[in-house]
């Protein structure tokens, strides 16, 4: 670890003097700035304090605790250190996943950093993920697509392209089927994978808004719009779009799948990518496509779940954060934390730079410049916790026993009149 630390420290200096320039020289902080992360992990940790390292540099008489917590343990920890002793910077996540600590007035309004041009103009994909009642209250550090991973020889072999509607993903997933094998591999032990394809299948169906106001409870299950999008659901499956017997696989699992032709393709996010690479899947072979639209009036949104960074209302020094979180959104630091030395994904600024990587490439395209709908953080982050379990469990039991929707969706009608009480 201690040598990838100091090869990111080198790199993030000379990001980080781009980055600030002159401003750096001119406004050199001072006092104090406590940082916890549940970063923990040794790459994302050696990431993250290489950074910090640097911001020192920049300002040598800033006195910057920094205090890593284990990820799990930061999760149960998070609201009682942001009530009782708050440091000045904590990481968290995006979108729903905020809305606890805002609505108990936990985390600093930041709006006032979303204004300021740098920012306004390089973040603007993520801006809806940052924000709660019409103010933002923290920054994204890192993001990554999912998509529609697929077997680009087997589409060559049948004569077929990546489809720009729905109604072309029908068709190109016939003409798979008729080739003797499977639209889609998917993994549905783990209930999760099940909740990939709802996101996209309402978003592209009514659109982020109205998937957001569902997540927060805003909209029956039981409304027509939901209806209509298991409907198109229902269309894949009646078509035998899925592979069998997928409750009994985990993600991972169906994977050989996809890697033996079995099934041409996955939704999944780009961590898929390494692991279809390992067994033989060579970038000849699989590509990427954005999921298709449904319905014409709504703008593409896209899941990126997105790592972010906040200033604690109780914080001490916030002048010091706001420009410690200035300086972890500016397009050189992005550039060089979402690395593949270091994070591996997607910087969020538009003016980053990318790892030569055709997946990361494509992904950092579609969230740039062609995703306008927004970017929500995916069904177990964007629904509460016990709304999720409940809803992902009917949402796999739907893909087995599609003729059951109706007592799914009442029971889960009831889940989220209790859960949202």
């Amino acid at each position: 670890m201690h040598s990838i630390m100091k090869a990111s420290v080198a790199a993030l200096a000379t990001a980080a003097t781009m980055a600030t320039g002159a401003f750096a020289e001119s406004h050199q902080l001072s006092g104090d700035l406590k940082i916890f992360l549940d970063t923990s992990n040794p790459a994302p940790r050696a990431t993250m304090e290489a950074m910090i390292a640097d911001f020192q540099e920049m300002h040598p008489d800033l006195n910057i605790e920094t205090t890593v917590i284990d990820r799990e343990a930061y999760k149960t920890q998070i609201r009682n250190f942001l009530t009782a002793d708050a440091p000045d910077v904590a990481t968290w996540y995006a979108a729903n996943r905020m809305s606890p600590y805002v609505s108990a007035g936990l985390f600093e309004d930041v709006s006032d950093l979303w204004e300021e041009p740098e920012i306004a103009e390089n973040l603007a994909s993520t801006k809806g993920a940052m924000t709660i009642d019409g103010k933002q209250w923290g920054v994204p550090y890192t993001y990554y697509q999912w998509g529609i991973y697929y077997r680009k020889d087997i589409y060559e072999e049948l004569g077929l392209t990546e489809p720009a509607n729905f109604e072309e993903m029908k068709a190109n997933c016939q003409a798979i089927i008729d080739s003797g094998r499977k639209c889609y591999t998917i993994g549905t032990k783990n209930y999760w994978t099940a909740g990939g394809w709802f996101d996209y299948l309402n978003m592209r169906t009514n659109g982020f808004d109205f998937h957001m106001e569902l997540a927060r409870g805003e909209i029956p299950w039981t409304d027509d719009r939901v209806r209509q999008t298991f409907a198109n659901w229902r269309e894949l499956l009646d078509m035998g779009a899925f592979v069998d017997n997928h409750q009994s696989y985990s993600w991972q699992e169906s994977l050989p799948a996809i890697v033996s032709g079995e099934a041409a393709a996955i939704l999944k996010g780009n961590f898929a990518v390494a692991p279809l690479r390992e067994a033989g899947l060579d970038d000849s072979k699989l590509d990427f496509y954005q999921f298709p639209a449904i319905n014409p009036d709504v703008e593409l949104a896209e899941d990126a779940p997105t790592d972010t960074f906040h200033i604690p209302a109780n914080a001490s020094n916030k002048d010091n954060a706001r420009e410690f979180l200035r300086f972890v959104v500016s397009s050189n630091v992005q550039t060089e934390i979402n690395n593949g030395e270091n994070l591996g994904q997607l910087p969020v600024n538009a003016g980053a730079s990318v790892d030569d990587d055709k997946f990361l490439n494509e992904g950092f395209e579609m969230l740039s410049s062609n995703s306008p709908g927004g970017v929500a953080q995916f069904f177990d982050r964007d629904f509460p916790a016990e709304m999720a379990a409940e809803a992902m469990q009917g949402l796999q039991e739907f893909m087995v026993f599609p003729d059951n929707l109706d007592d799914i969706l009442n029971r889960l009608e009831s889940v989220r009149e209790r859960v949202y009480q």
